[in-house]
């Protein structure tokens, strides 16, 4: 079904290119102008991908007829997707884990070994997952969390903390944050990486604390309040190791 298309404006004058239409039903905007084919030109561009062609358009041509306002419509992915985002980002993928537990987690063997007290074996578990990140940080790139704290922490926090051993082996840093600094920071109640600092993958949850989907967030003020929001965890929060001792599990 061809798209509804209506005309924004154009301003080079008679001959009508470069220009500018929106789609009346999805708000995208199409834009059309000379094309850059300049090899050296073309290098320099970042996250150009097969099938996309780069144009070139004048700057007052964007501010005299662009979207002046814009309603920013969700882009939820599957699970699938969400795990090619931890190989395609360049330098930094970073999380802040907010939730008193997550219902994964306690599916899993090395969980109920920990319910069990006995010591958990992490060695070859997630070989596939441990394999991946050590590839990713032998090319360079970093991995960071902040974990959120109660006090006393719940089961499935003292399980991270356990956890955090596996995590650090493969080349993560993990640090932690109490829930009584994380609220006088004013810091979100949200679960959520940060890829490059340019892309937010918002993690959604149901009631019964499974991952059900992500959100995609690049608008750039949006991101920025998530970037802030990681400086101000990092500033305050501690390595791991200063967790480990296991207090007495939340009722």
């Amino acid at each position: 079904m061809a798209r509804r298309l209506r005309f924004n404006g154009t301003g080079s004058g008679v001959n009508g290119c470069p220009s500018v239409h929106e789609d009346i039903d999805t708000g995208e905007i199409i834009l059309h102008g000379p094309a850059l084919t300049d090899p050296g030109d073309i290098a320099q561009l970042r996250h150009l991908n097969e099938g996309e062609v780069p144009i070139v358009v004048p700057r007052g041509l964007l501010v005299d007829f662009g979207p002046k306002e814009v309603v920013r419509v969700a882009d939820v992915i599957g699970l699938d997707e969400f795990d090619r985002l931890f190989t395609q980002f360049e330098h930094t993928a970073w999380r802040l884990e907010t939730r008193r537990r997550y219902a994964s987690d306690e599916l899993t063997d090395t969980y109920a070994q920990f319910m069990r007290g006995e010591p958990v074996d992490w060695e070859g578990t997630d070989a596939e997952w441990c394999a991946e990140r050590r590839e990713q940080v032998a090319l360079g790139k970093r991995f960071e969390r902040v974990r959120i704290v109660d006090d006393p922490p719940t089961a499935g926090q003292l399980y991270l903390l356990d956890n955090a051993r596996r995590n650090s082996l493969v080349g993560e840093k993990i640090l932690n944050l109490p829930r009584e600094d994380a609220d006088r920071l004013g810091l979100p109640a949200e679960d959520f990486w940060i890829f490059d600092s340019r892309l937010v993958a918002l993690l959604n949850f149901d009631d019964a604390d499974n991952l059900v989907d992500v959100e995609l967030i690049t608008e750039p003020a949006a991101v920025l309040r998530y970037v802030m929001t990681r400086d101000a965890a990092l500033h305050h929060a501690r390595p791991y190791e200063e967790f480990a001792a296991r207090p007495a599990v939340r009722d």
